[in-house]
């Protein structure tokens, strides 16, 4: 089976700033991973160079044997940021099908409709997530980044702006992801999640501070 994701002496910097450092990671199927670390220790970075949206200084990662950014790469890899990105003049409903028959999905309409239940959000299908709170929009995110087909699933600070049933039906959606077969990355400050991963990944100044089990002790002597 192709590794989901591997990265290899990955790196990026911005003049004199060093983004991420000399990071390697290689991933299974069915792994859910915690990247944690303070903001601006390299979690957001490495996600977006794993999704194609930035380039790296050095090093390689490549999602189910594609480069990253490649349309094989795109197509393997779903990649929900931290600010919800989303069109103005579509509804939610809109979105759904916008990016059902993007990706090929036959059964759109029935998974969408599965995903708003599950995060709340049916009563504002036809609604347009312009006007929504900053948790409607993310909640509206979480559902286009679930409803298509991937190998792995990154995801950036999921639970902000999110409810405590928000939380609770996302962990739920993460975990069955993962169940799946799907490899799950997710970048969080939220503690509470991390007993439901199964590799932990602490990041410090762009470097890896630990990686391995999730050992609370080591998190929050890193985040303390």
């Amino acid at each position: 089976m192709t590794t989901p994701l591997v990265a290899e002496r990955l790196a990026k910097r911005y003049d004199d700033l060093v983004a991420l450092h000399d990071f390697t990671l290689r991933t299974k199927p069915g792994q859910l991973i915690a990247l944690v670390g303070h903001n601006g220790s390299g979690k957001s970075t490495f996600l977006r160079l794993a999704a194609g949206l930035l380039e790296p200084t050095a090093g390689d990662v490549r999602i189910c044997g594609a480069p990253a950014g490649s349309l094989e790469a795109r197509a393997e890899l779903s990649f929900i940021p931290d600010e919800p990105v989303l069109y103005d003049d579509l509804s939610v409903n809109e979105h759904i099908e916008y990016i059902g028959r993007l990706h090929g999905c036959e059964d759109w309409p029935e998974h969408g409709d599965e995903l708003l239940d599950r995060l709340g959000l049916t009563d504002r299908a036809d609604d347009l997530p312009a006007r929504f709170s900053r948790g409607l929009r993310q909640k509206t995110s979480l559902v286009l980044g679930l409803m298509r087909p991937f190998s792995v699933l990154a995801v950036d600070e999921p639970f902000v702006g999110l409810d405590p049933a928000g939380q609770r039906a996302l962990t739920e959606l993460l975990l069955e992801t993962a169940a799946g077969g799907a490899c799950v990355i997710v970048a969080t400050h939220q503690l509470d999640f991390l007993k439901n991963a199964t590799r932990c990944i602490g990041l410090r100044d762009g470097a890896v501070a630990f990686s391995g089990d999730v050992d609370l002790a080591k998190v929050h002597t890193l985040l303390g």
